[in-house]
């Protein structure tokens, strides 16, 4: 009888410890998830500011005189 009490004991104890391990997955899991939920919107944050940033500097070099002259000064040499 007491080695039975014993055993459903660490039986009992043991159980506790998986449950209390997987509960802590559990909150990692979320953790992570939530995190890469985050990760994503920031990327989609900079992509959009890098078409803009990308946008813009195209717009200033087709304005600037710098970078339309280099074709007629290949045409000239």
């Amino acid at each position: 009888r007491m080695n039975s009490d014993l055993e459903n004991q660490a039986e009992l104890e043991e159980k506790t410890r998986l449950i209390n391990q997987v509960l802590e997955l559990q909150h990692t899991l979320e953790d992570l998830s939530a995190r890469v939920d985050a990760v994503k919107e920031e990327n989609l944050k900079l992509k959009s500011e890098n078409q803009v940033l990308g946008q813009y500097i195209e717009n200033l070099m087709s304005a600037s005189s710098v970078f339309q002259t280099t074709d007629t000064k290949s045409k000239r040499k």
